[in-house]
């Protein structure tokens, strides 16, 4: 049985690296959701032989629609998903829009007023790794963003484990490719702009800083985070600095890795003294996670890399997808 899947936005880098990744899927039908008409929309029709669909109650029930991906900017988000509940689909946003837990906070970090604030407290956090029963059982989910699953995925077991010394803070120097910026035309991200460069943006109020609070358990003033933009297409690599309570050996950081993660089909853990890079997980939907230590000053670093369009937007949005409808959570993306 083959489960007609909608997305809305799918000109966009994650929309579109969703249809890749359910055109694929032995269980899934992506079906493209109009929602508004443009170039790229009517150039695609013409190269996709996906089914389409209008980005109504209406369409979706008429086209048998199980759940619909949301690669929208957090207004459209906010506008369709009560219509699409309704409707009774299941919802995966892959914006920002329910991945805090109440409107204050979101205006905070957005400057924005939340229009649909009453789904915030069923919005279920989508990183699998730590909601899967929740996820399972969810009609609403808000797919984690990209620099914090990398984050989180290598911050938490640390935090709950005890050995980071907290009064020292932790520092996450993160690194994307310009894909995480959208396709939307922006002079910050045009070739001439980008390419032979290096900067930092968003310095102490990135909007994602949130998300690796309330998921990791660390208070703003511990968490130190910087988001850089580099001369590639995609992918996030974040370096992570930090003190250790007690002298500790990479080694043995490493094991509270493997006992947290040691049946995770998505995080791959790297041997003592080893670290990844973004070659290692481009277009694939893992997380690669290593660690360097030096016990007799109790250093530490970790490096944690995903595809920003993968394990960071659509991917783990179509492993939250596999989660609700009861499918291995694998399929399609391995």
């Amino acid at each position: 049985m083959s489960f007609p899947v909608g997305i809305v936005g799918f000109t966009g880098y994650s929309g579109a690296e969703a249809i890749r990744i359910l055109s694929h899927h032995p269980d899934c039908e992506p079906v493209l959701l109009e929602h508004r008409a443009d170039n790229a929309g009517a150039k695609l029709q013409k190269k996709s032989p996906v089914r389409r669909a209008p980005a109504t109650a209406e369409g979706i029930r008429a086209a048998g629609i199980r759940a619909v991906l949301l690669a929208t900017p957090p207004e459209v988000s906010m506008d369709l998903t009560p219509k699409f509940l309704e409707a009774g689909v299941i919802v995966i946003d892959l914006s920002g829009a329910f991945r805090l837990r109440t409107a204050a906070r979101y205006k905070h970090w957005y400057k924005e007023e939340h229009t649909a604030a009453e789904l915030l407290a069923e919005a279920v956090y989508g990183l699998p790794e730590y909601n899967r029963a929740q996820i399972a059982g969810a009609r609403l989910i808000s797919n984690p963003g990209c620099y914090p699953t990398a984050a989180n995925l290598a911050i938490r077991p640390l935090v709950a484990a005890g050995i980071v010394d907290r009064a020292a803070g932790i520092i996450c120097d993160a690194k994307s490719g310009v894909s995480g910026a959208g396709r939307k035309a922006s002079l910050k991200t045009s070739f001439c702009e980008v390419t032979e460069n290096f900067s930092a943006y968003s310095i102490l109020n990135h909007r994602h800083v949130p998300e690796v609070l309330q998921t990791s358990g660390l208070e703003e003033k511990e968490f130190s985070f910087t988001a850089q933009l580099i001369p590639i297409d995609r992918g996030i690599l974040e370096t992570i600095y930090f003190r250790t309570l007690q002298p500790m050996t990479a080694a043995e950081i490493v094991a509270i890795y493997e006992k947290q993660y040691a049946d995770e089909p998505f995080v791959r853990l790297y041997e003592a003294g080893n670290v990844p890079d973004l070659q290692a997980v481009r277009r694939t939907n893992f997380c690669d996670i290593g660690v360097i230590a030096d016990p007799a000053t109790q250093r530490c670093v970790v490096v944690s890399a995903i595809d920003n369009l993968v394990k960071g937007a659509a991917g783990q949005a179509v492993q939250n997808l596999n989660l609700t409808l009861g499918l291995p959570e694998t399929a399609g993306l391995l």
